[in-house]
């Protein structure tokens, strides 16, 4: 998901390649009386706007806004100044659901305190191989992963763009580093993404997929 969408980024810069996809999962309150994507669904549908979503960023708040439209639900959407204060009170049960990059959540998925919904994305993450996607959870098209690329300005030349990509394949190659990206809870690019071509077609799916949620939202960059 681009954070700060424009449809002008697609002609001022020059894609090298995907470097790595964030996912971003959804979790909830202990106590939550639903345990997947599903039911989840099936809970909002019965009690119109109770849930409670935490607002921490606006990735968050376009995920909110696409739950609701994909599923005919309504629900609400709780500001918050960051994702410290919006686990707090998540743990505390004072909130329903929270949305955040796995690295953020993992620790306390693991420790059993918050539960998993669904991993916001086509497929299951390699960093978190055990959660359900949003299409096994029944909500196909509900993704929201984050991801990294990798850029050049505009008119960069092509054989540089060509050599910048080949240096930035082979380090993603690197053991190392694929050992760190999954401590990360990063997801590798495919071979194909890393490519120009691949984060191109990324970037401009992105940008028609989120440009019109963000308009009919009036949400502004922040």
């Amino acid at each position: 998901m681009i954070y700060s969408l424009n449809y002008d980024l697609q002609g001022d810069f020059e894609p090298i390649g995907l470097l790595s996809i964030n996912p971003q999962l959804m979790v909830g309150k202990k106590s939550l009386p639903a345990n997947d994507l599903r039911s989840l669904v099936t809970w909002m549908k019965a009690n119109p706007g109770r849930a409670t979503l935490v607002n921490q960023l606006a990735s968050a708040q376009l995920t909110g806004q696409l739950l609701q439209s994909l599923t005919g639900t309504s629900l609400q959407l709780i500001p918050y100044r960051g994702a410290g204060p919006a686990m707090t009170d998540l743990l505390a049960e004072q909130v329903d659901l929270m949305v955040s990059q796995a690295a953020v959540v993992l620790p306390n998925l693991q420790a059993g305190t918050i539960k998993p919904i669904a991993n916001l994305s086509p497929r299951r993450s390699q960093a978190v191989p055990e959660i359900p996607s949003a299409d096994e959870s029944g909500v196909p098209g509900l993704y929201a992963s984050g991801w990294f690329g990798f850029f050049a300005p505009k008119g960069t030349p092509k054989d540089v763009v060509a050599r910048l990509n080949d240096a930035m394949v082979r380090v993603l190659n690197e053991g190392t580093v694929r050992a760190r990206f999954a401590q990360l809870g990063l997801d590798m690019a495919s071979p194909e993404q890393q490519r120009p071509e691949g984060l191109a077609t990324l970037h401009k799916a992105e940008i028609e997929k989120w440009w019109p949620i963000i308009k009919s939202a009036n949400i502004k960059a922040e």
